[in-house]
């Protein structure tokens, strides 16, 4: 096996992975965009895609069903990531939020773009984490409403 693959995670189980939910990406680097995109929608959910927090808006106001999770980047032209998110609570107030940034978690913090304990993904993105990551913000406790089966 090579040396940079984690052996101490158990074997993925897909079946607790995937998800139907409908996730706002929002990243201005278009291979990273693509690469999210693909993995989310391997992972069965429903991607709105958009390269800048304007776009991400008109998602939010135009889109006629629940966005369950804005997954932005941090560091973007225009407006942050956190600006972005706090700009998006009022129209989706149950949208639960992960950040991506090639910072590392401490990183981001120190450089107080975000807040400890804040959901994160590392960039470059790997499918399996970024998948757990969303399956786990979307199963964990917070304001999202109950869904109905």
């Amino acid at each position: 096996a090579p040396e940079n693959v984690a052996t101490a995670e158990p074997p993925p189980d897909p079946v607790t992975l995937e998800g139907s939910e409908t996730v706002l990406l929002v990243e201005d680097q278009a291979e990273v965009r693509e690469v999210a995109r693909q993995v989310l929608r391997r992972y069965g959910y429903h991607v709105l895609v958009a390269s800048n927090a304007g776009e991400a808006l008109l998602h939010c106001e135009r889109h006629p069903l629940p966005i369950q999770v804005l997954l932005t980047d941090v560091v973007m032209p225009q407006m942050n990531g956190r600006d972005l998110a706090l700009r998006l609570a009022p129209l989706r107030p149950d949208m639960r939020v992960i950040y991506m940034s090639g910072y590392t978690d401490n990183g981001v913090v120190e450089h107080a773009l975000l807040e400890p304990g804040v959901a994160f993904v590392q960039k470059p993105i790997v499918p399996e984490q970024l998948a757990r990551k969303v399956r786990a913000v979307l199963d964990g406790p917070g304001r999202l409403e109950p869904r109905d089966a």
